[in-house]
């Protein structure tokens, strides 16, 4: 069986949400929310998640689903993803995969190698190293044993470095290796993956997202992204290793309240503070995002900075909604 679904896919803060909800109120469809963030319960303001009467509005999917002591890989979307594109089409809706998280769609669609699971003893012993030497003394170890993968990566990308040496001191195998084999089809079980169209917002003038960036993470701020941190802390059983914690806006939330309870904390409004920190680490994210995108040719551009573009986001799966589904053969 061949599956058909449109990806409506973009940076962070390019509209994404209010071009769904969109599409949902003109063809009968459910939302999967293709977000790494999105998935945590009790992180609500630092994800944007969308609020109680949008997710009302129209069925959503893969929100809320795990707590953020537990991670939740491309591999997992791409089994669950599959598996609710078939019911959904079963009950003769859309299915609408809506997010910036370029690795879940490409899981998906291309599959992922067999890699070795997290292992949180690895992981730690690296953190414990990267206090005790800095991140880029990791990188150069990186490039020592995987050098493709450390080519593309900074050495103070802390997540990627962790996870690259992780699988490498786990499997005795560059992360590279993996990426280079053949992929495997996770979705094939449900059948072949198809995306009617995959439609991007990129903004034509940078500085119009930028500002989109800056905007709303005042707005997390005022909304009580710090209280939601600090409710994560207390729990106890949380650490800024984790996922969850690693997600843009939490990690330097968390940064700041260890500071402040040391008593070496800048004002979160003062420059080089942790709005300033925060709408960096934003504009960062947004930058590989958009570089995810731009490898993916077969997307259709529509510039999210334009005064139509939703109007224009509209039009592109009114066609796409006119193209009969190609039958393909399943991998095997």
């Amino acid at each position: 069986m061949t599956l058909s679904f449109i990806a409506l896919a973009g940076p962070t803060a390019s509209g994404k949400t209010a071009a769904a909800l969109a599409i949902a109120e003109r063809w009968p469809s459910e939302i999967i929310s293709m977000d790494s963030a999105l998935v945590y319960r009790g992180m609500n303001i630092g994800t944007a998640k969308p609020s109680a009467a949008e997710l009302a509005s129209v069925p959503h999917h893969l929100i809320d689903i795990r707590d953020p002591i537990r991670a939740y890989s491309a591999a997992e979307f791409a089994r669950d993803a599959g598996r609710l594109m078939g019911e959904i089409a079963a009950r003769g809706r859309l299915p609408l995969l809506v997010g910036g998280t370029m690795l879940y769609l490409k899981a998906l669609i291309d599959g992922l190698d067999d890699m070795p699971q997290a292992d949180p003893a690895a992981r730690a012993r690296i953190a414990q190293e990267a206090a005790t030497k800095g991140w880029p003394a990791l990188h150069a170890e990186l490039a020592g044993v995987d050098a493709l993968t450390a080519a593309r990566l900074q050495p103070n990308d802390s997540q990627r470095i962790s996870r690259a040496l992780e699988v490498f001191r786990v499997s005795g195998q560059p992360l590279s290796s993996f990426q280079k084999n053949t992929p495997k089809n996770i979705a094939a079980t449900q059948g072949q993956m198809r995306a009617t169209a995959l439609i991007s917002l990129e903004p034509a003038d940078r500085a119009w997202l930028h500002a989109r960036i800056a905007r709303r993470f005042d707005d997390m701020l005022s909304a009580g992204l710090l209280d939601e941190v600090r409710a994560l802390r207390a729990r106890g059983d949380l650490h800024p290793e984790l996922p969850a914690i690693r997600c843009v806006g939490y990690r330097q939330a968390w940064d700041y309240l260890d500071a402040v309870a040391v008593g070496n904390a800048l004002d979160p409004l003062a420059p080089g503070g942790l709005r300033d920190l925060g709408i960096f680490a934003t504009r960062q994210l947004a930058k590989r995002q958009l570089t995810w995108l731009r490898s993916m040719p077969q997307r259709q551009l529509v510039p999210c900075d334009a005064a139509d573009a939703q109007d224009r986001v509209l039009q592109a799966v009114h066609i796409a909604m006119q193209m009969p589904v190609q039958k393909e053969s399943v991998p095997t």
